[in-house]
């Protein structure tokens, strides 16, 4: 593929990477540099590219030549990510989103910005998806779904139709959401949970604890 756009991954750590690896393989874009605050910087070079100031980023590369793409994970609750993405667009850079070539994106609606989505994701007709959200790899999002902000769904999470989760929500994986129902800002979903009713703010889920058996699987017969 052409490389006919310049990015800059804002980031240095997995995500960061694994972003520059999709950006790299599957997009119009050349990644030019990677970004972070100074004194996060441990190495100049990282994944063969530049690592530059993020204090200094727009006189580095100005955003009238430069797109830029926050790739940065969900510890408290995306709050970070968040505060980079505002921090970024105030600087004036353009956010592109990545929508994987392997995924089956069926929305129609205007989305927005700084969107990862990898592949095997399923997306169906009638949702609306907001900025900086993350959907790792083998999700399914049922139809006329809303998605609002900074929200990180991980891997083979489901969310039925007509549901809505808000913004800094974390679905743990195999997470699953009934249809119709609302996830509160900044619910916690953990691995495995099934969610049937709406949510309060910050409320956190977990699953049933898997126990241990007495036997042995050698003493089983099957």
């Amino acid at each position: 593929m052409k490389k006919q756009k310049k990015l800059i991954i804002v980031g240095n750590t997995t995500n960061a990477r694994l972003a520059h690896w999709y950006f790299k393989h599957d997009s119009p874009y050349e990644v030019v540099a990677f970004s972070v605050h100074g004194a996060y910087i441990q190495t100049n070079v990282w994944q063969g590219l530049p690592v530059v100031p993020y204090e200094q980023l727009e006189q580095l590369y100005p955003p009238a030549h430069f797109d830029a793409f926050v790739a940065i994970g969900y510890k408290k609750m995306n709050q970070i990510r968040e505060q980079m993405y505002i921090q970024t667009k105030a600087k004036g850079y353009f956010l592109p989103n990545y929508i994987s070539s392997r995924c089956i994106f069926l929305a129609e609606a205007p989305i927005g910005d700084n969107n990862l989505i990898l592949e095997g994701n399923t997306v169906q007709p009638f949702v609306h998806l907001g900025n900086n959200n993350v959907l790792w790899s083998g999700n399914h999002i049922g139809h006329d779904t809303v998605l609002h902000h900074h929200i990180t769904l991980t891997s083979q999470v489901v969310v039925s139709g007509y549901c809505t989760i808000h913004n800094n929500c974390f679905l743990g994986v195999n997470a699953t959401i009934h249809n119709e129902v609302t996830l509160a800002k900044a619910t916690l979903v953990g691995a495995g949970a099934v969610i049937r009713k709406n949510t309060h703010e910050k409320e956190v889920y977990l699953p049933a604890k898997t126990i241990l058996w007495h036997k042995k699987s050698d003493e089983l017969d099957f």
